[in-house]
Formats: C-alpha cells, sequence, structure tokens
C-alpha cells in the first residue's frame, strides 16, 4: 500500500475542512432570526394653508421638511434617524439589520418645516408611536405630519 505523500495530506485536510465549514454555514443559515431583516417607515409633511385641519386644493406638501425617527430594537438598542422630505413631501427612513436586532417599537416626530410661510406645527403632529411588526421588505405608513401659517390667508376666512 502507497501511502499518501505531504502535499497530498494538506490537500486532504483542506478539503476535509471546507466541507465542515460548508456544514456550518448551511446550519447558521438554517437557524431563525439569524437572516437579515429590512425595514421601511415613510410619510408625508404638508402645509395647512387655510388651518382647517382637513386637506384641501389650496394646501401643498413640504420639501425640505425634517423629521427625526427614534427606533428601540428587539434587542433594546435605541437608534434614531433623520431624514428630510423630497420634491413630493416623502420622507423615507430604511434599515437593514439581523431578524433578532429588528425594530420593535419606533416614534416619529416633526422636527422643522424650513418654510417662512409655513413653520407652526398643527395640534395633532406633535409626534406618533407605534409598534413596529412588519415582515422583512413591507413598510409602515405614518400618517401626515401638518404645519400651518402663522397667519391664515384672506381668502380662507
Amino acid at each position: 500500500m502507497v501511502s499518501p505523500t505531504s502535499q497530498q495530506q494538506q490537500i486532504m485536510m483542506l478539503r476535509k475542512l471546507l466541507m465542515a465549514a460548508a456544514v456550518l454555514l448551511m446550519a447558521a443559515a438554517s437557524v431563525p432570526g439569524v437572516g437579515a431583516w429590512t425595514g421601511e417607515i415613510r410619510g408625508r409633511v404638508v402645509c395647512d394653508v387655510c388651518g382647517d385641519s382637513s386637506i384641501g386644493p389650496e394646501d401643498h406638501v413640504l420639501e425640505g421638511a425634517e423629521v427625526a425617527v427614534l427606533c428601540i430594537t428587539k434587542s433594546g438598542e435605541v437608534v434614531n434617524y433623520q431624514a428630510f422630505t423630497n420634491a413630493k413631501g416623502m420622507y423615507t427612513v430604511a434599515e437593514t439589520m439581523s431578524e433578532s436586532d429588528r425594530w420593535d417599537a419606533c416614534l416619529a416626530r416633526p422636527i422643522s418645516s424650513f418654510h417662512d410661510h409655513c413653520n407652526q406645527l398643527g395640534p395633532s403632529s406633535r409626534g406618533l408611536k407605534f409598534s413596529y411588526n412588519k415582515p422583512s421588505g413591507y413598510s409602515h405608513s405614518v400618517r401626515p405630519f401638518v404645519y400651518r401659517p402663522s397667519n391664515a390667508p384672506t381668502y380662507c376666512l
């Protein structure tokens, strides 16, 4: 019987190690909570021009408004996000993390509108708390935050 050479022994040992690593990777992938999770929070900021608490044709979205979103993860970590609205008045916060660290509960609140003509926060727009129980890849929509002008135009009266 011919004994394997040192190089052949090293190749056989390397193959065994690669097989063991592959088995470990497959086992880790099948364990719940180890996979990646992606969450998204979105909302809108509008100017209620007449201050009548209803969205009408005179109202418009606010581009550049700042919104803060604070979330607590399942593992107890607190994460804070800052977002600004786009030209459609929409803001979005998204994060990919491990399933075990996913968001549990969040608070979204307006910070500033940056618009001189519409910078008074509406009475029901102080902040919104919510549980985040969406599966990975889904979005949670927050009701609109509303700003009002200091003085409503005369056509509103």
